[in-house]
Formats: C-alpha cells, sequence, structure tokens
C-alpha cells in the first residue's frame, strides 16, 4: 500500500518538476505571470517556473516581422479614388509594453497602418501619389515608429507597393497619355520641319553665296585677263612700232648714204615715186566702184622730168 502512495507521489513530483521547466528558443521571449500578476520574462534558454502559480500567458518572437496591409481605398485631396497596399517591417523591442500597452498588437498595428495611409494619401493629389511615392514612404516610417514607440514596437521599414486608380480614372489617365504622346509627336514633327526648313533654307543661302563669291571671282579673273590681254597687244603694238620705226630709220640712212654716194640715186628714187604713183592711179581706176582721184598737176611733170632726165643720162652713157 505505502509502495503504491510512495509511486503516486513520485509521479506528482516529476510531473511538477517537468511542468516548472521551460526552454525558450532563441530569438523568443516569454512573459510570466503570477496569481494573474506579472511576475518575469522568460529569456532563450532554460527557465524555472512554479508550476500551478506561475503562468506562461504571452510568448512570441523578437525577431523582425512582416506585416502584409491589404489594398485599401483612398481618396486624394483631389477626389481621386486609389487602391494602396503596403509592407511593414516592424520588430517588438519591449514584449512587456507589447503585451499590456495594447490588445492584439497584430490588429491594432494593422489598423494605424492604414490610417497612416489613408492620411497621407489624402494630402497628396493623385500625380504626387506616383512620382513621390518614396517620400510618402519615408513619412508613414517616421509616423508609425512614433505612434507604435509606446507599444514597445520599431517599425524599421515602410514601402508602398501598387497604387491604383480606379478603372475610369485608368481610362481617363491613358486617354491623357495618349493626348499628351500625340502632342510631343506633333511637336516633334513640327520641330523635324521646322529643322529642315531652316537647314534647306542655310543651304540655299550658302549656295547663293558660293555661286555669288564664284562669279566674282570669275568676274575678276576675265578682267584681270582682259587687262593682261590688253597690256600685252600694247606692248606688242609698242614693240611692232618701235621695230617699224627702226626699220625705217635703217631705210632712211640707207637711202641717205645712197644719195651721198651715187648723185643719180636721187633722179632714180624721184623715178620710183613717180612710177609708183602712176601705178596707184591705175589701179584706183580699174575698180569698178565710183571713185575720185585728185592728183597734184605739179607732181607729174616733176616726174616726168626726172623719168627724161634718167633716160637721157642711160642714152649718153
Amino acid at each position: 500500500m505505502w509502495q503504491f502512495i510512495t509511486v503516486i507521489f513520485i509521479a506528482i513530483g516529476g510531473a511538477g518538476a517537468a511542468s516548472s521547466v521551460r526552454i525558450i528558443n532563441q530569438g523568443n521571449a516569454a512573459l510570466v505571470e503570477n496569481l494573474g500578476s506579472y511576475k518575469k520574462r522568460l529569456d532563450p534558454g532554460l527557465n524555472i517556473i512554479f508550476p500551478v502559480l506561475d503562468q506562461i500567458v504571452y510568448k512570441d518572437t523578437l525577431r523582425l516581422k512582416v506585416l502584409d496591409i491589404d489594398p485599401q481605398s483612398c481618396i486624394t485631396c483631389d477626389n481621386v479614388a486609389i487602391t494602396v497596399d503596403a509592407v511593414v517591417y516592424w520588430q517588438i523591442i519591449d514584449m512587456e509594453k507589447a503585451y499590456y500597452k495594447v490588445e492584439n498588437l497584430s490588429s491594432a498595428m494593422v489598423n494605424l497602418v492604414q490610417t497612416q495611409i489613408r492620411a497621407e494619401m489624402g494630402k497628396l493629389e493623385l500625380d504626387e501619389t506616383f512620382t513621390a511615392r518614396t517620400q510618402i514612404s519615408e513619412i508613414l516610417l517616421q509616423e508609425l515608429d512614433s505612434a507604435t514607440d509606446p507599444w514597445g514596437v520599431k517599425v524599421t521599414r515602410v514601402e508602398l507597393r501598387d497604387i491604383t486608380p480606379s478603372q475610369a480614372v485608368q481610362d481617363s489617365m491613358e486617354l491623357q497619355m495618349a493626348a499628351e504622346r500625340q502632342k510631343r509627336a506633333a511637336i516633334l514633327t513640327s520641330e523635324g520641319e521646322k529643322e529642315a526648313a531652316v537647314n534647306s533654307a542655310r543651304g540655299s543661302a550658302e549656295a547663293q553665296v558660293l555661286a555669288a563669291e564664284a562669279r566674282k571671282k570669275s568676274a575678276i579673273l576675265e578682267a584681270e585677263a582682259e587687262q593682261q590681254s590688253i597690256v600685252l597687244r600694247a606692248q606688242g603694238e609698242r614693240q611692232d612700232r618701235v621695230l617699224r620705226a627702226h626699220a625705217t630709220s635703217e631705210a632712211l640712212q640707207i637711202v641717205t648714204q645712197a644719195l651721198k654716194k651715187d648723185p643719180k640715186a636721187e633722179q632714180a628714187l624721184q623715178f620710183l615715186l613717180a612710177q609708183n604713183y602712176m601705178d596707184m592711179g591705175a589701179t584706183i581706176g580699174e575698180s569698178d566702184s565710183s571713185k575720185v582721184m585728185f592728183m597734184d598737176p605739179r607732181s607729174v611733170p616733176a616726174s616726168i622730168e626726172g623719168i627724161r632726165s634718167i633716160i637721157d643720162d642711160s642714152g649718153q652713157a
């Protein structure tokens, strides 16, 4: 009998000893209450509590958590309905505050994030919500971190994932974007046509300038060539006159020397002049055109007299 009672007491003691030992994994923590009041926090490792009197009322991780915020409807300051969802990264820093300062921490976090997102989106216009995504995330991070500090929670990062306008707004935005693209295309086309016209006009002007310069240079070259030709002709005529003058001078010198050496040379010269003069008159008279010839009466007898004297002298010789 006593052996049976001893076994019962040993079993009860073993069960009580087993229930007094608590092992907390790394990264986790637990809160213990004694008769309904907070007693202590159990850290990672082996922990001893009193059976029946001590109870673990809350156990959670101290590692970083991810809170996924479902898409929610928001209204911008220009009265446009949009749907926004987000991701919040947070961590329990003080487990006692997280359990005793707020009831149902996860639900409180979700509602707080949704409220803050609606408030921030209501301050912005639709276009700003797309361009200021990073700034909105920074503002939400600061506000959520400040609001959750009394709960023993640290918010480390807030990211807005999707900002989706209503279907009607999307259709309107697509029409606006299409009109903007058409406007840009028209502007680019007009700028291209303008640039082409400017280039064409510039090319035409440059071509005209080049043609005018070419004509100018051609005129200058022609003038220089004409001037050079005139100079060369003048030089040639001058040289010709000089040569003729020299020839005439030499001929006169020869005639003069001949007259000095032979007294009859003067009579022969007069005879030749008279003969040439008569031949010229005969040549003029043979032409078909009308003519009038003036002759010096004194020159004919003189010429005949000269011829006669030459003949007489020849007969005497």
